[in-house]
């Protein structure tokens, strides 16, 4: 199966009238209720615009901590943008950067700060499904990083050394000979790192669980209510939509890769929309497991520059994810589809025939410092730049924006302290992005 969205951020002007993903986690659910768009004209203190995992968090965390007037705006449904279409991995990370990387950028206690939030924001996903009974099939918690070569693993041994050593935190060293016999036969792996404390959910399941959440806060999600104007007049925001216009105090933005190409300066040309695309397999027969090697429900992902992401699901589907097309309109080529089947044949050799059930995109957004930013200023916010890594700290960054929104002083972190910075040229992201896909190939094959 293939969705036939083609939006593309860096293209189109509105990502309205567009339709769930065909993914496997559509396949989990019954198509849900979709509440009325806005219409006519409304007041609100605080209007969020997104209404996937960063939107609700911070709508469920200003009403029910805060007691702030809010409403939500989505210019879908709830669980059409990457909240219903990631691999499901709840992650102690968000961006690219690894913790001795941040604590040479800045310095040691910034890099204790921020792996302190990452910390954070997977228990505080925990505790949400916890507290409001949100079935969304967690599995074992465990998260593996694979080596891919000698010279990732020596890399990944450090790391571990690292958050051990200076941040207070666990993560063990796995060798290739247990990594094979406890977790994986994994036949591109050299050992891995693991923390235990990741773990994997279905991820449309959980969007609509917080959905849940924030309408027992008496808080009004508008779905199919895509903004189309937004302006600024003496202090006040007018978010005009295609049956309505709702005047707001203040304005959270939490629309990550899928905000469009122009919406308001302090976005525009700030993020790179890039498209994952993920394959499911049929489900596994309990022998097929046996000859693969597949011992664990662990979430996975390997060294790579172009990295793979792999997870065993409940039904024994196995879901594979990576890079996909560059620009929207090539986001269905199937070439895209047979790349990721070629990688499941080169971990698993086992499997390299098994049939594919399910094929989907979605876009995920970088920076360009490779780090999410939560950001208030003059009545605007946002959070923006999760790089694939936002199912737990969209979590945090809903709490944080909540509170910023209060007039609560947030902790002096690079990630709430700085807006997004400027893309150098960014008429050109696409270009770099092509010259970057092609130097990552080349050092991951050969370097």
């Amino acid at each position: 199966m293939t969705t036939n969205t083609t939006y593309d951020p860096l293209i189109d002007t509105s990502p309205a009238n567009l339709d769930w993903p065909d993914s496997y986690w559509a396949s989990t659910v019954d198509t849900p209720k979709i509440n009325p768009r806005l219409s006519g004209y409304k007041q609100a203190d605080v209007v969020i615009i997104g209404a996937g995992y960063t939107g609700l968090t911070t709508a469920y965390y200003l009403a029910k901590r805060f007691n702030i007037d809010c409403c939500v705006l989505e210019a879908n449904s709830v669980g059409f943008g990457a909240s219903g279409r990631n691999a499901g991995f709840v992650l102690k990370g968000s961006g690219r950067l690894g913790y001795a990387q941040m604590a040479k950028r800045w310095d040691l206690d910034t890099a204790k700060g921020i792996y302190n939030e990452f910390s954070q924001a997977v228990d505080r996903v925990s505790d949400l499904i916890s507290s409001h009974h949100i079935e969304c099939d967690p599995q074992e918690k465990g998260y593996l990083k694979i080596a891919h070569n000698m010279k990732a693993l020596k890399s990944l041994q450090s790391a571990s050394k690292f958050i051990t050593d200076h941040l207070g935190g666990e993560a063990e060293f796995v060798s290739q000979e247990r990594l094979t016999h406890e977790f994986m036969d994994h036949h591109q792996a050299y050992g891995a790192l693991r923390l235990n404390d990741g773990f994997g959910l279905n991820p449309l399941k959980l969007a609509l669980g917080y959905k849940q959440m924030v309408e027992n806060q008496n808080v009004t999600i508008f779905e199919n209510s895509c903004v189309k104007q937004w302006l600024e007049e003496n202090g006040k925001h007018r978010l005009i939509t295609e049956h309505g216009e709702i005047q707001a105090n203040r304005v959270i933005t939490a629309g990550n890769a899928y905000t469009p190409k122009l919406f308001n300066p302090k976005l525009d040309e700030k993020f790179l929309p890039i498209l994952s695309n993920i394959i499911a397999t049929e489900p596994l027969s309990n022998e097929e497991l046996k000859l693969a090697g597949l011992h664990t429900r662990q979430v996975t992902m390997d060294t790579r520059i172009l990295k793979y992401y792999y997870r065993l699901l409940p039904d024994n589907r196995l879901l594979l994810g990576g890079r996909g097309a560059i620009y929207g309109k090539d986001a269905t080529n199937p070439a895209y589809a047979r790349r990721l089947r070629f990688a499941l044949g080169q971990c698993f050799p086992s499997l390299a025939n098994k049939p594919i059930s399910h094929n989907w995109t979605g876009w995920i957004a970088a920076a360009m410092d490779d780090m999410p930013h939560v950001y208030m200023q003059g009545g605007t916010g946002y959070s923006l730049g999760y790089c694939g890594a936002g199912v737990s700290f969209s979590a945090q960054a809903g709490f944080r924006l909540a509170q910023s929104i209060a007039g609560d002083e947030l902790p002096s972190l690079p990630l709430y302290t700085q807006p997004l910075p400027h893309f150098p040229m960014p008429q050109l992201r696409r270009l770099g992005q092509w010259g970057y896909y092609h130097y990552g190939w080349l050092k991951d094959r050969y370097f």
